[in-house]
């Protein structure tokens, strides 16, 4: 049983490691409270769930603006001193969004500027604290390491939600901003605490051997060298687009405000629950994973895990079709249930489908490609969901909410088997024999 549970070698070998992610896993609660708080204020001020999309366009277009050129930048710059000032500046907004939910300020449009500017500080942040953690640890312990994180990111996509949903309800909005704040300084401690990671020394791509260069050189060379390899690599490049079918036309998250207040009851703790039942599906589908290693036939794994995945949004959104739009003065118990399971589903159909997408992108690139592709892979996960949120937003200003999930589920099935139909070499992946 032992050899199905996380490998917790990492915390035990690098005391810089250690306080790198216990501090990131707690400041993560803190940014999922954020989060689910921001999208119930900005609700709570519009009424509108397409309201509630637009989010995803202001944190969308600075991912993509500084995502695929924050790498160049954690490649010249000293790696620590990087993350610690973008953590710095996501503190600072953190404390904004807090300060004008305490001086009630109720402006939709200052809360997407926030949310603008936190998603391109993220974009530089993320690349910086990923280039780091391979310099504490040795490679071989790199594969536990992963997993930890990603055990971290799932519990606190499941707690922060919930938190931040009964803050809200109890509470109000200023209290679940200050407790971010307040959790983000164990990031800041933690990244403080590290040694200098300075840039290993190279000649690629305009870089010195002393790690220094021309930012605006080496970040336009990186980024199209990345962009043009990606062309010539087709399971690399479905891996992509299956990931964008997803999220794009079937992203959830947008629909949960209405979910809690006019469909199943309960208002924004149920918005809660249902964000909650999303993250623990995914931690289910970690916890019982040791199996998934043995699977060769990683192609096939994740269509059929994203298949799994439009047909749990589908009937999440079928369970909001059956209730319908009402205003219940009480939970609706049974909906609730039903519509958690269904999330619950997708939430593990999407983890099994990161797990053998990101092993495809490690495996079937070459080393010096790596780290550009990776940006790449930043953009995607990142930005996708973001992007998706804006167009369910608006299919739910359309249609509603049930029928925009039914119609975004089964629509990302339909397109999936188109691209499976289109390129026949990804369905035949065999890990075995990796080809990019």
């Amino acid at each position: 049983m032992r050899h199905l549970l996380a490998d917790t070698t990492p915390l035990k070998v690098s005391s810089d490691y250690r306080r790198l992610w216990f501090g990131l896993s707690i400041s993560n609660i803190g940014t999922q409270v954020t989060i689910v708080a921001v999208g119930l204020q900005v609700y709570a001020l519009t009424g509108s769930t397409l309201a509630v999309g637009v989010l995803g366009l202001f944190t969308l277009v600075p991912l993509v603006a500084l995502g695929l050129y924050g790498g160049a930048l954690v490649d010249h710059y000293d790696r620590r001193t990087v993350s610690l000032v973008s953590s710095l500046v996501l503190w600072v907004v953190v404390a904004g969004i807090a300060a004008q939910a305490w001086f009630e300020l109720e402006s939709v449009e200052l809360l997407y500027g926030l949310v603008a500017v936190q998603s391109a500080a993220f974009a530089i942040n993320n690349p910086a604290r990923s280039a780091i953690v391979p310099r504490l640890l040795p490679k071989e312990l790199m594969p536990a390491a992963n997993a930890l994180t990603t055990l971290s990111w799932n519990v606190a996509m499941t707690g922060g939600p919930l938190i931040g949903a009964l803050l809200v309800a109890q509470l109000g909005y200023a209290w679940a901003y200050t407790l971010d704040m307040v959790l983000f300084l164990a990031a800041l401690w933690a990244v403080f605490r590290l040694p200098p990671v300075p840039p290993e020394g190279s000649a690629v791509d305009g870089v010195s051997r002393t790690g220094r260069g021309r930012v605006g050189a080496v970040g336009l060379r990186s980024v199209l060298d990345g962009l043009r390899y990606l062309t010539t690599q087709p399971n690399v490049r479905t891996t992509f687009l299956v990931d964008i079918c997803a999220m794009v036309l079937s992203f959830p998250r947008v629909l949960w405000p209405a979910a809690g207040v006019i469909y199943l009851g309960g208002g924004e703790t149920t918005t809660g629950v249902l964000a909650a039942a999303f993250a623990t599906g995914g931690i289910l589908a970690g916890v019982f994973s040791g199996g998934l290693t043995r699977m060769r036939r990683q192609g096939q794994v994740i269509i059929w895990a994203i298949t799994a995945w439009g047909v749990s949004i589908a009937a999440f959104g079928m369970v909001l079709v059956l209730v319908g739009r009402g205003s219940p003065d009480g939970a609706i118990v049974w909906a609730i249930v039903a519509a958690g399971i269904a999330l619950a589903f997708a939430g593990g159909s999407d983890s099994v489908s990161s797990v053998f997408r990101q092993s495809i992108l490690q495996t079937a690139t070459p080393d010096h490609m790596r780290g550009r592709l990776q940006g790449v892979f930043i953009v995607v996960v990142a930005g996708g969901p973001r992007l998706g949120e804006m167009v369910l937003g608006a299919e739910a200003t359309w249609f509603g909410e049930g029928w925009a999930a039914v119609a975004g589920g089964l629509t990302c099935v339909v397109l999936l088997w188109v691209i499976v139909r289109l390129t026949p070499r990804f369905w035949r992946y065999d890990s075995r024999h990796p080809e990019p």
